[in-house]
Parts: C-alpha cells; sequence; structure tokens
C-alpha cells in the first residue's frame, strides 16, 4: 500500500557550535545531496520551490540502522526511518514531501489494490505510482545482513508530495518513481545490496 512517514530536522549547529548550517538549501543540496544534477529540475518541479529547509545528514544512516535492526529481529515486516524530508521554504506542513523506507513482508507484494489514479509498474520486486505517491518494492542481499542469500532483506520506499504540484508536460505518476527510484538506488548502494537490489542504474517507467 502507497504510504509514507515523514519527519522534519531544520538548522542546527555544527559540530563543536563552531559553524552553523544553513537554514535553507537549493535542491542539489537538499537531503546531503541526494538530488543532484538533473534531479534537482523534478524536485523543484514536483514540489513547486527552490529553496528547502536543510536537513540532516545522518538521515541515512538512521535509515540504515533502523532496517538492519528491523530485519536482524526476524519479524516479517518492520518500521524503518524517514531519509529525506522536502520542507519548501515559506510552505506549511501541507507542502512538505518526502521519502521513506520500511521492511516490508512478503504478502505486501503480488496482486495488490491500487487506487483509481494509480498505475502497477515493472520496476523492482513491484512498483507503483498515484498522481501524489510512489512506492518501490526491491530485496537486497547483502554480507550486512546475515543470511540474507536466503533470506533476502525486503525494503518499500515510499514517497509523497503535496497535490497539484506535478510537472504539466509529464505524467505526475512517473515523476513520483523517478523520484522514489533515485532514493531506493542510493539506499540500495550504501547497504551493498548484491546488483544494487536488482534496480535498474535509471528508472524503468513500464506500465504492468
Amino acid at each position: 500500500m502507497i504510504g509514507l512517514v515523514m519527519a522534519v530536522g531544520v538548522g542546527a549547529v555544527g559540530c563543536g557550535g563552531d559553524e552553523k548550517t544553513p537554514d535553507y538549501v537549493g535542491a542539489e543540496e537538499v537531503c546531503d545531496g541526494l538530488f543532484e544534477g538533473p534531479l534537482a529540475k523534478t524536485i523543484e518541479s514536483v514540489t513547486g520551490a527552490t529553496s528547502f529547509a536543510w536537513t540532516n545528514p545522518d538521515r541515512m544512516d538512521r535509515v540504515v540502522d533502523a532496517l538492519e535492526a528491523g530485519y536482524e529481529s526476524g519479524h516479517r515486516w518492520s518500521g524503518g526511518g524517514t531519509l529525506c524530508t522536502l520542507s519548501p521554504e515559506g510552505g506549511v506542513r501541507a507542502d512538505r514531501a518526502g521519502i521513506a523506507f520500511s521492511m516490508y513482508a512478503p504478502q505486501d507484494v503480488g496482486d495488490l489494490r491500487v487506487p483509481t489514479d494509480g498505475r502497477l509498474y515493472t520496476m523492482g520486486k513491484q512498483s507503483e505510482a498515484t498522481p501524489t505517491s510512489a512506492a518501490l518494492y526491491f530485496e537486497c542481499v547483502s554480507t550486512r545482513f546475515k543470511g540474507s542469500k536466503e533470506r533476502p532483506m525486503r525494503i518499500l520506499g515510499n514517497f509523497g508530495r503535496p497535490k497539484d504540484r506535478g510537472q504539466n508536460a509529464s505524467d505526475p505518476r512517473e515523476v513520483n518513481l523517478t523520484v522514489v527510484h533515485a532514493a531506493s538506488l542510493a539506499l540500495a548502494k550504501e547497504l551493498g545490496c548484491e546488483n544494487n537490489g536488482g534496480l535498474p542504474k535509471t528508472p524503468v517507467l513500464t506500465p504492468k
């Protein structure tokens, strides 16, 4: 099911109090540079903003730690954490967008009910998107997860954003799936997943 859990962190004093972090940064710098390059324009398009609240760069470590703990617990599914919160400068809570990860249960993929404005795609174990959200399911075999060759880590990436922020020239579902793919690929590389968890280098936006 497409969903999203988001949290937000704003500027704080740097190490030892010597350096103050910026209050706001551009799309290429937000979320620790996750959207460097052409994706920065995509982020500006889906949020309708060019400046965002600075976010703490340790988000990736927190997500990794949460997923590792969930896997080691032996549970079929587990909560994860928010990798990225996009809070436009001058915006309100309803203007925020974000990307979160969790560990999904085996039965969560398959013949799922998709909203009337949603669509299933072939990327990953399963992927789905609506005009305001996207979800990407993939599996990770890594030396970080003991026994993952027999029992891969099941990872779900979710992206959610406000309504009416889509690109006029593009299908907003494909744009949303492009964003969650970028974050999922970054996480797969951080975890050392074999073959990047089966995720392609560039997003495959083929409807299922």
